[in-house]
Formats: C-alpha cells, sequence, structure tokens
C-alpha cells in the first residue's frame, strides 16, 4: 500500500495577501536566513572587517529586487571575507530570476563559486592539499548553480503557467464560438419550425374568427370573433418578431418590451398609473413587469368584458410592485378557456427574480394581480 499523497498548500493567508505584501515578506525572510547564517557562524576573535562584510550583505538583500547585479556584488565581499554564504545565494537566485541566463547572471555565479573555492586569508587556501581543492570546487558549482537552477526555475515556470493560461482562454473562446454555432442552427431550424406551422395555424385562427365576425348576427359573438381575430393578429406580429431574432442569430432578450412601452397594452376602460422611471429599472425586471401587465389585462378581457380596469406602477420599500385590478364584470363571459398557466408562468418568472405574486378576487367581485420585483 503506497501511502496517499497530501498536496502541498500554501496557508491561506499568504495566498489571499497581496502581491506587495507577498515580497515584503519573503524580503523579511531572506534577511531573517541570511542574519542567523552570519550570526550562528562568527568567531569569537575574528578579523575586524569580517563581521562588517558580513552584515553589509545581509542588508543589501533590501535591495535584490531592484538591483539584484549590485546586491551580488555588495554580498560578495561579506562571502569572501565573512560568512554571509547565504545572503550570496540568495542574491545569486534573485538576479537569475530576473536576467535568465545573461553575462550578468554568469559574472555572478562565477563570482560566488570563486568565493567558495577561494579560502581567506592565502595561507589557508595555500595549505589545502589537491583533494580539498577538487571538493571545494564540487561545491563551489554547487552553491552558485543551485541559486542559478532555482531562479530561473520559477521564472520559466511563471511564463508556463501564463501561457497555460492563455491557452485556457483560447480554448474558453472556442467552446463559445462552437456553442454559438450550435445554437445558430438551432435556432434556424427552429424558426423554420414555427414560420411553417405555428403562423399557418395562427393565421387560419384569424381568418376563421373573420369570417365569423361577417356572417354572426350575435352581438356577443361578434366582439369574441372579434377580440380572438384581434389576438390572432397580434400573436402573429410577435411570433414574426420572434422568428427573425431566430433566424439572425441575436438575443431574443434585446426586442423584448419593457416597461417603457407598456403604455401600448391599455385601452379604453384602463386607468394607466406609473410612478417610477421605466429607465432606470433593470432590464429582467422591466420585462417581467410589461408580461405581468400583459397577462393581467389579457385576462380581463377574457373574463371580466366591461369591467374597468386599473394598473399601478409604483416603487415600494425597494421593490417594484405592479398591480392590475378589476371590477365586476358588466357582461357575460364569452366562456374562452384558461387553466391558469398565464398566472403560474408569471409566478415562476417572479419567483426566478427572487420576487412574488399574489392574484385572486376582491371583496367588490372583481379581481387583483400583485407582483413584487427587488430593484
Amino acid at each position: 500500500m503506497l501511502p496517499r499523497q497530501v498536496p502541498l498548500r500554501l496557508p491561506r493567508a499568504l495566498v489571499s495577501a497581496s502581491p506587495r505584501t507577498r515580497a515584503l515578506a519573503s524580503d523579511a525572510a531572506a534577511v531573517v536566513l541570511a542574519a542567523l547564517d552570519v550570526w550562528l557562524v562568527v568567531p569569537e576573535e575574528p578579523p575586524w572587517y569580517s563581521p562588517w562584510f558580513s552584515w553589509l550583505a545581509v542588508a543589501a538583500l533590501l535591495l535584490r529586487r531592484h538591483l539584484p547585479f549590485v546586491t551580488v556584488l555588495l554580498c560578495v565581499p561579506g562571502f569572501f571575507f565573512g560568512w554571509a554564504q547565504l545572503a550570496a545565494m540568495i542574491a545569486l537566485g534573485s538576479l537569475a530570476k530576473r536576467e535568465l541566463f545573461s553575462w550578468k547572471t554568469a559574472a555572478g555565479a562565477l563570482l560566488v563559486c570563486v568565493c567558495r573555492f577561494v579560502l581567506w586569508p592565502w595561507t589557508d587556501f595555500l595549505d589545502l592539499t589537491w583533494k580539498e581543492h577538487i571538493l571545494d570546487a564540487m561545491y563551489g558549482v554547487l552553491v552558485a548553480g543551485m541559486p542559478v537552477a532555482i531562479g530561473m526555475l520559477i521564472t520559466v515556470r511563471g511564463q508556463l503557467s501564463a501561457r497555460i493560461r492563455d491557452l485556457a482562454r483560447s480554448q474558453d473562446r472556442e467552446k463559445r464560438l462552437h456553442a454559438a454555432t450550435v445554437r445558430a442552427a438551432e435556432r434556424a431550424k427552429l424558426a423554420r419550425e414555427m414560420h411553417d406551422v405555428v403562423s399557418h395555424q395562427v393565421t387560419l385562427i384569424a381568418m376563421q374568427a373573420g369570417a365569423l365576425q361577417v356572417s354572426t348576427t350575435d352581438p356577443e359573438s361578434r366582439e369574441a370573433a372579434a377580440t380572438i381575430r384581434a389576438l390572432s393578429t397580434q400573436t402573429l406580429e410577435e411570433l414574426r418578431e420572434l422568428v427573425g431574432v431566430l433566424r439572425s442569430g441575436g438575443d431574443e432578450e434585446e426586442i423584448q418590451p419593457g416597461l417603457d412601452e407598456v403604455d401600448a397594452l391599455v385601452h379604453d376602460g384602463v386607468a394607466m398609473t406609473i410612478s417610477v422611471d421605466p429607465l432606470s429599472v433593470p432590464a429582467p425586471i422591466s420585462r417581467a413587469a410589461y408580461r405581468t401587465v400583459q397577462e393581467a389585462l389579457t385576462n380581463v378581457r377574457k373574463h371580466a368584458g366591461g369591467a374597468r380596469t386599473s394598473v399601478l406602477v409604483k416603487e415600494s420599500d425597494g421593490h417594484l410592485e405592479i398591480e392590475v385590478r378589476n371590477s365586476r364584470p358588466r357582461r357575460r363571459s364569452p366562456g374562452f378557456p384558461s387553466g391558469g398557466h398565464g398566472l403560474l408562468g408569471l409566478r415562476e418568472r417572479a419567483t426566478l427574480l427572487s420576487g412574488t405574486l399574489d392574484a385572486g378576487p376582491t371583496t367588490d367581485g372583481g379581481y387583483r394581480v400583485i407582483a413584487r420585483y427587488p430593484l
């Protein structure tokens, strides 16, 4: 059984911190580690210049993000005459991260390698055997090569991550274009079906209603036929607009009427009061308000002929409130079929927009519909 691999995750505070905060934290950590590297190895009676050069190298790390090559040059004396090895390696890694493989990186790596290979004072260096010289040369290559490799690896990894993000965005764009192409094909197919089937059937209904209006002598039947013909004509107009949108591939929401066009729904016997600016209402809420008034007035025409009707649109407690109220019908309903699907659709629309819709009879024998949508 292999042990379960746990992904390495950075602390949440470090991930959510700003780039400036992370940079300051990185500089502080580098200075602290370099200072510990110097402080823990200082002998009891060092030469007077060695501590000065060592602590100068530690302080120079504060410049490594802005002047990395200068930082390496300031750290070299501290490494050669003192004990600032870690400071020189950190400075060299910052230089490689900024410059990648350039003459500055090569020069800095050579200086750090020489500082690790050559000992000070000279007498100690000359007393070493040839085996110790070979070992020091190997460690010099490692001390200089490891920061260069890490710095270049960090930069290359960042570049690869940026390329991967660009590729991911390109793939997302291709997917969206493919989906748009598929939707356009489906729109065209749906437009053909609607034009060939629905439009033909609605046209026949309008023609039959016109023939009934001319041939009948009953006033109520003639009025019902006129209403059917008018509604069929309006349905054909809306259907043609929708078919045009489907064929053009545009957004059907761009042409749907909103609260600014609700006046077109008003007919004789309807009192309209709008106390809000239609242009200030969000587009989804505006379209929902139009459909609410349209459906309510259609129900009044079908089931409450001759009733006095009022439409009120106002803002109340951060909500857009639409109230459509009608009085008791003055004449008998022509008996249009209704299953309540219109109000059901309005209630579902209101729920999707975090609103509410209430409908029910009033005490005077009328009916009212109240919808509230958050602004």
